[in-house]
């Protein structure tokens, strides 16, 4: 059997679907910050990154058309207005970029994951090397620039323990202990995560012109806001550093680059994306407070998505994934 001429899966073709919408979101945003960035080293990682995505977009495409469905819309020259003033700085764009990288990461894993046709195994293998390159380059650049924030450093013990009392799990009563390894990798990265939501919602409730879609980004600055005072509270009580916030890296433009559609999308990318790192984060969790904490982190995304939803379908910005056949439909139309 020709494993390339299997037809596709339902998970395949949602794999792709989805790096494609999310792609061409997160494309356009580097576009933008690559016509702005001043320092070369930075610029050039960014047109590595746009050069990279428009290889893996025609591949993408060809792969979804081959199939016989539809390219989807995604986000495209339309949704940028070039010329802007500077809305970032450039270590922003650089620490950005990062984040962005570990997104994709994580969507090239699940999808290689889900996939059993070779070409398309292959494909998306060769879409996690790109960003592992990608991770390297932006990690060494921020580390050559002071600007990596790396997490809480622990000293050795002298030999390994078990636990021996009740007391590990307790948070709110008892004997408090202090975190744990584990539980301090998705801490970390959960609050870098909600520091990079908050920012992008500051910079772009500056610079779009609705007020409904103002509305939610004030709403979303707020839930993120409200998730970095969670985290940050856990880990200052065990005197714990916190990475810091990026606020001060936007400007004070208010003439946008980005269409609200994209402004929208990337905003909700964010907050649906972030329920996976709490997921994570709550499986982690041997400690009650912390474990409260993250059933409120995922019970406020879960609102912030519902408003969201509430203001693309109404703007008819939400482009519809492919379903699964509506089989009582279609005996009907017999």
């Amino acid at each position: 059997m020709d494993e390339n001429k299997l037809k596709l899966t339902s998970s395949e073709i949602g794999s792709l679907w989805i790096e494609y919408v999310n792609g061409t979101a997160v494309d356009i945003i580097n576009r933008y910050m690559v016509s702005i960035i001043e320092d070369e080293k930075i610029k050039a990682i960014f047109e590595d990154a746009i050069k990279t995505f428009e290889k893996q977009k025609q591949q993408i495409a060809t792969f979804i058309e081959n199939e016989g469905f539809p390219v989807p819309i995604g986000f495209t020259e339309f949704d940028l207005f070039e010329g802007k003033p500077r809305l970032f700085t450039d270590i922003f764009c650089l620490n950005y970029l990062h984040v962005m990288t570990l997104h994709g990461l994580l969507g090239h894993s699940t999808s290689l994951g889900v996939s059993v046709r070779e070409d398309l195994r292959y494909f998306f293998d060769s879409c996690d090397n790109d960003g592992k390159r990608m991770y390297h380059q932006t990690i060494d650049l921020l580390l050559e620039k002071g600007s990596f924030q790396r997490d809480p450093l622990f000293y050795p013990v002298n030999s390994p323990e078990y636990v021996s009392s009740q007391d590990f799990i307790a948070g709110f009563f008892g004997k408090d202990r202090m975190l744990s390894a584990p539980e301090i990798i998705n801490i970390s990265f959960n609050l870098k995560k909600s520091i990079m939501a908050k920012t992008l919602s500051i910079a772009f409730s500056q610079i779009t012109q609705t007020k409904e879609v103002r509305k939610f980004l004030e709403d979303a600055e707020k839930t993120a806001d409200q998730q970095i005072k969670a985290f940050s509270k856990i880990m200052q009580t065990d005197n714990l550093p916190v990475p810091k916030s990026w606020e001060t890296e936007v400007t004070t433009s208010t003439d946008s680059p980005f269409s609200d559609k994209l402004i929208m999308y990337h905003t909700g990318f964010l907050f649906q994306a972030a329920q996976a790192y709490h997921g994570a984060g709550l499986a982690s969790a041997m400690r009650t407070d912390l474990v409260a904490t993250y059933e409120s982190t995922i019970l406020q995304n879960l609102m912030i998505t519902k408003k969201w939803f509430n203001v693309m379908v109404k703007n008819n910005w939400l482009e519809q994934p492919p379903l699964a056949p509506n089989r009582k439909e279609i005996a009907k139309s017999n």
